[in-house]
């Protein structure tokens, strides 16, 4: 226990260090001490003023984007091992349910018609939710609905919006619109700004503390329907609850930064080999864990080289070969 403890307190610290890091670290440069001046300005009383240049990149670009890789990695982690534990799965990732092919969708319609950063969200979020609400409607046409029918629904309808998204690239502009469809799809946190935090950031911070505070119960579904029935959990109520959770959290992620693969699968399978499998510890350091690996990963897409990488591109490039690894691991016997 005191172990499973002190490794929650190594990943708070971890995103204390890598939030300071990601303040100094951008295309324009900014010294370390003009940096520290003007965090600390309003506090405490310095002899020279900050400039408007350093106050804008700081607190206008830098910290929006801070935040919201931060609460992006957070719900990954914390969708990816809900996922993984209610489905019992370990290959289960947060858009087995078609969320994000519904996003992408929505968000490539936007583009083509629109091409208006607010409809892009709108309609990513819009669809993604439609897409997990077809998905448990044809779930629910089977006999009885199971964590089964709900994976295998979600794959069709996965592969429809995937479907009518290549058909949107088919009809796109090959100079203006496809482009952007393309670029959008591989996930970047480049165009968000303080307004897209202050309307996206509460709805994920919400969802991950209330799924946190059903951690306990997530260890009683992980025993079957069955028994956590005959411990007087109505598990449909509280599957219900936790896929809509989850949905909110991914589709609000797929709305404002795209397509962003690999962190809900691969962090929880790294904090389960740090605190195990008990959800009380697993979904809290799955969150702290995402949240540090997703501010990582932007980090390097923003300075790695002059053109900003996208973000679907560095976590796959990260994820598969580690993925690849705990395979290896699985195959020799360990957990």
């Amino acid at each position: 226990m005191r172990k499973v403890q002190h490794y929650l307190v190594y990943l708070i610290v971890l995103n204390i260090l890598m939030f300071c890091l990601s303040m100094f670290l951008g295309r324009y440069h900014i010294p370390m001490g003009e940096v520290i001046n003007a965090i600390f300005s309003p506090i405490i009383t310095s002899g020279s003023e900050p400039s408007r240049i350093v106050t804008t990149v700081l607190f206008h670009v830098r910290l929006p984007r801070i935040l919201l890789a931060m609460l992006i990695g957070a719900g990954l982690g914390i969708t990816g091992a809900s996922f993984q534990g209610i489905f019992r799965n370990p290959l289960v990732s947060p858009y087995i349910l078609g969320v994000s092919s519904g996003g992408g969708f929505g968000a490539a319609l936007a583009i083509l018609l629109f091409n208006s950063p607010m409809a892009i969200q709108i309609l990513a979020f819009v669809f993604g939710m439609l897409a997990v609400g077809i998905t448990y409607f044809i779930a629910l046409l089977g006999y009885r609905i199971s964590t089964y029918t709900l994976v295998l629904a979600g794959i069709v309808v996965g592969s429809f919006f995937t479907a009518l998204i290549s058909l949107l690239k088919y009809v796109a502009d090959i100079y203006t619109k496809l482009p952007a469809i393309v670029f959008w799809l591989m996930g970047s946190l480049a165009a968000v700004d303080i307004s897209d935090m202050l309307r996206t950031g509460p709805i994920i911070a919400v969802c991950i503390i209330v799924l946190i505070m059903l951690r306990w119960r997530f260890n009683i579904l992980s025993l079957g329907s069955q028994e956590a029935k005959t411990l007087g959990i109505n598990t449909t109520v509280l599957y219900l609850v936790i896929i809509t959770l989850s949905t909110v959290i991914a589709a609000s992620i797929v709305a404002i930064a795209g397509i962003i693969g690999w962190v809900g699968l691969v962090v929880p399978h790294l904090c389960r080999m740090m605190v195990g499998a008990d959800h009380e510890k697993l979904l809290p350091a799955s969150a702290l864990m995402g949240s540090a690996y997703m501010l990582m990963v932007d980090d390097v897409a923003r300075t790695l080289v002059s053109q900003e990488i996208p973000l679907g591109i560095v976590t796959a490039i990260i994820g598969a070969p580690f993925f690849a690894y705990l395979l290896k691991r699985r195959r020799g016997g360990k957990p």
